[in-house]
């Protein structure tokens, strides 16, 4: 089964990471919740919480948790302490093969790296600024950028990175005026070939539960849900 976790952190790390106690910290450097938040990685006590939110305060950052399968007491702890639930998060994977047989249409979705202007241009459109591009830059494994054009135009940006036997996806933005061109679907099948190449046997890539239009497109490719998570704020 894959770790979801262990593929986030390879894929789209934070700048630094440390223990505390039973906490695994992160530093984001304003990359996001994702890189930002703290994870129980062992057995806790209730009085633990404050080394996190002491650690996380003299990193600039705010108290923040990423809750996962299992973190059930922990969720509820933090509830009553008035944290408040952010951003519900659903994970997707399929098995590689099955995308990358779907062949793309020429000049539709090609690996770039490092990323085009036009790729950051599209990315800072989609709220995709300089310090969450910064977390791409550090990743240690393979990984690319791809861009999406159509109708003679760049209209889409993506990354992706490879952890283990597993490639996730990240940061998938198309223009408002590409949409519903079948872009995005391009290159969900572009990055599956490339993942083939590097020898990956799964795509993953995480959603807010929300975005109803962004998981049906995933169900409608194949892929299932394999893991969920949330986060808790102060």
């Amino acid at each position: 089964m894959m770790d979801l976790s262990a593929v986030m952190d390879a894929t789209w790390p934070a700048a630094q990471t440390r223990r505390s106690g039973p906490w695994l910290l992160r530093e984001g450097q304003g990359g996001g919740k994702r890189v930002s938040a703290a994870t129980a990685e062992g057995p806790w006590q209730p009085e633990d919480i404050a080394l996190a939110e002491q650690a996380q305060a003299a990193l600039g950052q705010p108290a923040l948790f990423r809750l996962r399968e299992g973190d059930a007491a922990l969720d509820a702890e933090l509830a009553a302490r008035g944290y408040r639930l952010l951003d519900p998060v659903v994970a997707y994977a399929a098995p590689v093969a099955q995308l990358a047989s779907v062949p793309v249409p020429p000049i539709c979705a090609f690996p770039i790296w490092p990323p085009l202007a036009i790729q950051n241009e599209i990315w800072d459109e989609g709220g995709i600024g300089p310090a969450r591009r910064a977390v791409m830059q550090r990743v240690r494994g393979a990984r690319t950028s791809f861009l999406g054009r159509i109708n003679d135009r760049a209209g889409g940006s993506a990354f992706i990175a490879l952890h283990g036997q597993t490639a996730m996806l990240h940061a998938l933005h198309i223009v408002p005026e590409q949409r519903r061109n079948r872009l995005a679907t391009h290159l969900v099948h572009g990055a599956a070939q490339w993942a083939e190449a590097q020898g990956a046997v799964n795509l993953s890539l995480v959603v807010t539960r929300d975005n109803a239009p962004a998981r049906a497109l995933y169900a409608s490719l194949g892929m299932e849900i394999v893991g969920e998570y949330h986060y808790r704020m102060k």
